[in-house]
């Protein structure tokens, strides 16, 4: 098979497009011919500079943390996928052979494309308890991004803040994956309303298109003005930020209300942020990090997006022999969506 390999770690150009031999699915796994893999900032990008080696990755390493595809074997013990069905894998998943559900398991875990090897190739091997089944109209390319991003916006939104119906929400980076994502959740799955914030009015109208209630562009506009104008002086329930922008978060987090939540699950912008503790005691503030997700919820996100509620943003498909060319793309700019790498392409 076909496969990027990290050999060092450097610039884009260390990223080899190389043949590998084919994976072979232990007991408890499966094999999967994959049709599309995310390029991610830090899980991609930020490793394959060597920024990231406290997460422990061995190199050579294919990496790529999630895929979708097509069940192309099985291994020994899996009754539960079959050749040709439709599957997606992301994340944490068990390193040592296990169940095909998981059951029992108390081995090492690691995540795929860092302590095991990843999407970006022909054929990747993952635990059958990692498979999630992909909805017949939801194309792999978006299935892709979905598990990427989709659950940790459903967990911290649903979960982690607990926003409601009715309730107000306050989207830090509209114009982002997580902040794209997170404004479709809250308004087209639990039906909250919406303010979208952004740095650009391009990134503004984007988060209106997907939904949002009202946009502000805080480049122009005092943001905690405007959310008060938008919320008659109460401030949002829930402020969702995975930026931690320095100068922009501290004065949004004035406009969090009385027992308002803000969560997160990024910082790359930061992460050192200054805030105001007399309105984090005044207001009743709660404040929540946690990143991944929550693994009951990945049929979940899969299906809203089947159903269009959530429409995951591409900015880009290009073949698996051009992974140097996304990396580039990645670190040039902040795109209005995900570069996939699609391995059918060449």
């Amino acid at each position: 098979m076909k496969a990027i390999v990290i050999h060092e770690y450097g610039p884009p150009d260390v990223l080899r497009y190389q043949d590998l031999p084919d994976p072979v699915p232990r007991q408890g796994e499966i094999r999967i011919r994959v049709h599309a893999a995310t390029v991610n900032r830090v899980l991609d990008v930020s490793l394959r500079a060597g920024r990231e080696q406290y997460r422990g990755p061995v190199l050579p390493l294919v990496p790529g943390v999630d895929c979708a595809g097509i069940v192309d074997a099985v291994g020994p013990q899996v009754s539960r996928w079959h050749v040709g069905d439709r599957v997606s894998a992301a994340g944490i998943m068990p390193l040592q052979i296990c169940a095909e559900d998981g059951s029992g398991y108390d081995g090492p875990q690691g995540m795929m494309g860092i302590k095991r090897p990843g999407g970006f190739a022909e054929l990747v091997a993952v635990p059958a308890c990692a498979g999630v089944a992909i909805p017949q109209n939801l194309d792999f390319h978006r299935a892709a991004v979905v598990m990427r991003h989709v659950p940790t916006a459903w967990n911290l939104l649903t979960h982690v803040a607990e926003l409601k119906y009715g309730e107000t929400v306050l989207i830090m980076g509209a114009g982002g994956n997580l902040g794209s994502i997170g404004i479709q959740i809250a308004k087209n799955v639990i039906g909250a309303h919406v303010i979208a914030a952004a740095g650009s009015d391009e990134r503004v109208m984007l988060g209106k298109k997907l939904g949002a209630d009202h946009a502000i562009n805080y480049t122009t506009h005092n943001i905690y003005d405007e959310v008060m104008k938008i919320t008659g002086g109460k401030g949002v329930d829930v402020l969702y930020d995975n930026i931690a922008n320095p100068t922009v978060l501290p004065i949004a987090f004035r406009a969090i209300g009385m027992d308002g939540r803000l969560v997160t699950a990024g910082a790359h912008a930061g992460p050192n942020v200054s805030i105001d503790f007399s309105h984090l005691y005044h207001k009743r503030i709660t404040i929540k990090g946690r990143p991944g997700y929550t693994p009951s919820d990945l049929p979940h996100c899969l299906e809203a997006a089947a159903e269009g509620k959530v429409v995951p943003q591409i900015e880009r498909v290009l073949p698996l022999s051009r992974a140097a060319d996304a990396h580039r793309m990645v670190e040039a700019h902040e795109g209005q969506g995900k570069i996939v790498l699609d391995p059918t392409l060449g």
